[in-house]
């Protein structure tokens, strides 16, 4: 029998709830705006993936999940951390490499693990995600709880096995799996369209696998799109796919300045920035004042700089130490 969890937003109005996601997307961006100001102080070590301009999909999907649920990400899962609960804190701690980060300091900027958030991990492998989401999606099915898995991927790995095998197999068993490619029109460097035939949303189609492609800058689209595909999915009516197309302000990672785009292509999805959606259709949708969103994104602004600064002050971990072998 399908039991009842905690809705992951619990709020007592649609005018509430929306200014909580939009109070989400707005953290996330402008704590990935300090991540790349502290990794280009080298106090992020390694690599690091943003995913500014993707606000609307993470927020707007884990909106739609309960406590019950399970997500696995990509490398660039900062946001969705976040918009799972993930505490800001200890977030950036991790990282920083603080031994006070959700993972100890030693899964860095591409593998979160949350798992009291219901997060499974972020993969560095693409297609990762995928694999997990699946294995996941059948485990939860035993359990016959009504839970659901979700996987967050990129357009890219639709060219990967993982894709083709992970959806074949979803599908064959019915898992509760949801499976959301977040196009941002950029394997790494290199345009989808110029690499991928046809529609990504085509694919899983052809698999019996109810798919759409949405506005995925458009948190109230992404959150009624996604909703409606986990509800199907905890019903016992097999794996969904969401193609979310959105864009990424930021290069592939680490200094990458995106060069290879299109002349003006930036600017144009600027004007279509989750954030200014998100803002417009507060005031618009539900009589919010802009004094009051200009509050909210201030009392963010002040949470992320305190966040920030106590994250340089936090220890690193201790020095990891082996212990002896001896047979017998």
């Amino acid at each position: 029998m399908t039991q009842h969890f905690t809705p992951r937003v619990a709020t007592e109005s649609e005018q509430a709830l929306y200014l909580e996601l939009y109070r989400r997307m707005w953290l996330i961006r402008r704590f990935e705006d300090e991540v790349q100001a502290l990794f280009l102080k080298s106090l992020v070590h390694g690599t690091t993936h943003l995913c500014s301009g993707q606000e609307a999909g993470c927020v707007g999907v884990a909106s739609a999940l309960t406590e019950a649920d399970r997500v696995s990400c990509t490398y660039r899962g900062h946001g969705h951390a976040l918009a799972l609960g993930v505490d800001p804190q200890a977030l950036m701690d991790e990282l920083l490499g603080r031994a006070t980060g959700i993972d100890g300091g030693r899964a860095g900027s591409m593998n979160v693990v949350a798992l009291d958030n219901g997060l499974i991990g972020c993969f560095g492998i693409v297609g990762g995600s995928i694999a997990a989401a699946t294995g996941v999606g059948l485990a939860l099915k035993r359990a016959g709880e009504g839970a659901v898995s979700v996987a967050f991927f990129g357009d890219g790995t639709a060219n990967h096995g993982y894709f083709h095998e992970c959806l074949n197999f979803a599908k064959v068993f019915d898992l509760p799996v949801v499976f959301v490619c977040e196009n941002n029109r950029y394997g790494e460097f290199t345009p989808y369209e110029d690499v991928t035939a046809g529609e990504i949303s085509d694919r899983p189609a052809t698999l019996g696998i109810p798919s759409i492609t949405i506005d995925g800058n458009d948190m109230w689209k992404v959150r009624e799109t996604a909703t409606e595909a986990v509800e199907r999915a905890r019903r016992g009516e097999g794996p969904q796919f969401i193609e979310s197309m959105t864009y990424r302000f930021v290069g592939h990672s680490r200094s990458d300045p995106g060069r290879y785009r299109k002349p003006g292509e930036l600017d144009e999805w600027r004007t279509r920035d989750p954030l200014l959606v998100g803002r417009r259709g507060l005031m618009e949708r539900h009589g919010v004042e802009e004094s009051a969103l200009d509050a909210l994104e201030q009392e963010v602004d002040d949470q992320v700089r305190q966040v920030s600064a106590a994250a340089i002050e936090a220890p690193f971990p201790e020095p990891y130490q082996a212990t002896e072998f001896k047979d017998g």
